[in-house]
C-alpha cells in the first residue's frame, strides 16, 4: 500500500494555464525526498487553467484539480483546498511564480524540527525582498498591513504573506471561525486562532510575473476590508449585512439626486419623483451588491435580469412603504429630504433578508 502525502502544496487559481507546468517541475526538483502532492484550486478559469492541470495530473499523480464552478475567491479557494487533502503539513503558495518554492523545504523542516504551527515565508525579514512588488502595489501592502495590526501579533512582519505553511491540526481547530473573505487567509488564519500561534517567519525573495496578469483590483481592496470588519464585528452583525447597508448608503445620494432633479428641477409632483427615484436607487443597488457584496455567487446574463426582476418584486413592500412613509412624513410639512432618506431607511433591513433568500440563494446556503 503507497503512503500517503505528507505535504501539500495548495495553489488557488485564476487564469494561471502558463504558470503551471513550470511550477510541478519546479516543485519536483526541490521536494525530492518528501512525499508532497499539488492541489490545484481554480476557480472556473477562462484560459482553461484547470485543463492544464488534469492534464498534468494523468501524468503525474502528485497532481490534482479541484474546479469551483459558480464562485470566486482566493481564501476560500484555499480553505477548500485544505479541506480537500489528508496530508499532515499544508502548504499555500501563488501560481504566479512569484513566491519562491525552494524555500518549502526550509519550511518544511522548521515547521517540524521547531514544533511550530506556522512558518511563514517573509519579504520584510532580513535576507528578503519585495522586487517583484511595484511601488503602488508595495503602498497597498504596507497600508494593509498598518490596517491589519489590530488582529495580528505585533513580531509579524508581513501579515500578507500568501506563502506559508502550517499544520492541518492548527488550520482544523479553526477553520469553522475563517472568514474566507478576500485574499488574505493568512491574517484569516491568525485573527481566527483561539490560541495565540507558534509561527516563525523565514526570508525569501518575492520575484517579478513572468506571465498572466495580476489580480489585484478594487475588488479585492473591497473585500480586504470585508475582512477586517468580520474579524472585527462579524460575531455581532454579519459582514454580508454591513456591505448592503454600505452599498445602501450610495443608494440614499443616488436617492436624493434623483429626488431633487425631479422634483425641484422638473417640478414633478413629489410622490411621482420619490416613487421614480426608488425605482433608480434600488436598480443601482441591485447592481453594485450583484457587483460587490454577492460577487462569489454573482448573477450574470439572463440570471442578472431574473435577478433583478426578483430583486425589485422582494423589495415591492419595502418599496410601497418607502414611497408612503415619505409622502406621509412630506404631507406633514416634514422637508423634502428628510422625508425621502426616512422612506429609504424603513426597508433596509427587509431589502437585506427577502434579497438574501430570494435573490442570491446560493449565499442563503451557505
Amino acid at each position: 500500500m503507497q503512503a500517503g502525502a505528507e505535504l501539500a502544496i495548495i495553489v488557488p487559481t485564476f487564469n494561471e494555464a502558463p504558470n503551471i507546468p513550470a511550477l510541478v517541475e519546479r516543485l519536483d526538483r526541490c521536494l525530492d525526498g518528501i512525499r508532497w502532492e499539488l492541489v490545484v484550486v481554480d476557480d472556473d478559469s477562462p484560459d482553461g487553467t484547470a485543463d492544464v492541470v488534469r492534464e498534468l495530473g494523468r501524468r503525474d499523480n502528485r497532481v490534482r484539480c479541484l474546479q469551483r464552478v459558480g464562485r470566486r475567491g482566493l481564501a476560500s479557494a484555499c480553505i477548500e483546498g485544505m479541506l480537500a487533502t489528508t496530508a499532515p503539513c499544508l502548504a499555500v503558495m501563488d501560481g504566479d511564480l512569484q513566491h519562491d518554492e525552494s524555500l518549502l523545504p526550509q519550511m518544511y523542516a522548521t515547521l517540524l524540527g521547531e514544533k511550530l504551527d506556522l512558518v511563514v515565508g517573509s519579504r520584510y525579514v532580513s535576507g528578503g525582498h519585495h522586487y517583484g512588488l511595484n511601488e503602488s502595489r508595495l503602498d497597498l501592502s504596507r497600508l494593509a498591513t498598518r490596517l491589519s495590526r489590530p488582529l495580528i501579533p505585533p513580531e509579524l512582519t508581513d501579515p500578507m504573506s500568501g506563502f506559508f505553511m502550517l499544520r492541518r491540526e492548527v488550520f482544523q481547530a479553526s477553520m469553522r471561525r475563517l472568514s474566507g473573505i478576500g485574499f488574505k487567509i493568512l491574517l484569516d488564519l491568525f485573527a481566527s486562532s483561539e490560541q495565540p500561534l507558534r509561527f516563525q517567519e523565514l526570508p525569501y525573495g518575492f520575484r517579478r510575473r513572468t506571465a498572466g496578469e495580476s489580480k489585484l483590483d478594487g475588488h479585492v481592496l473591497w473585500d480586504y476590508g470585508m475582512l477586517l470588519l468580520d474579524k472585527l464585528f462579524g460575531r455581532f452583525v454579519p459582514v454580508r449585512f454591513l456591505s448592503f447597508v454600505l452599498v445602501g448608503g450610495s443608494g440614499v445620494f443616488v436617492h436624493v439626486a434623483v429626488l431633487a432633479l425631479l422634483f425641484r428641477g422638473l417640478g414633478q409632483s413629489f410622490l411621482l419623483s420619490q416613487a421614480s427615484a426608488t425605482l433608480v436607487a434600488m436598480t443601482a443597488n441591485f447592481a453594485l451588491n450583484n457587483l460587490i457584496t454577492y460577487r462569489d455567487v454573482r448573477l450574470t446574463g439572463w440570471g442578472w435580469l431574473r435577478g433583478w426582476a426578483s430583486f425589485t418584486m422582494a423589495c415591492s413592500i419595502g418599496a410601497i412603504a418607502n414611497v408612503g412613509i415619505a409622502d406621509y412624513l412630506f404631507g406633514r410639512d416634514t422637508a423634502w429630504a428628510v422625508a425621502g432618506i426616512a422612506g429609504v431607511l424603513v426597508g433596509a433591513v427587509w431589502n437585506y433578508v427577502m434579497t438574501l433568500v430570494f435573490t442570491w440563494r446560493q449565499a442563503a446556503l451557505r
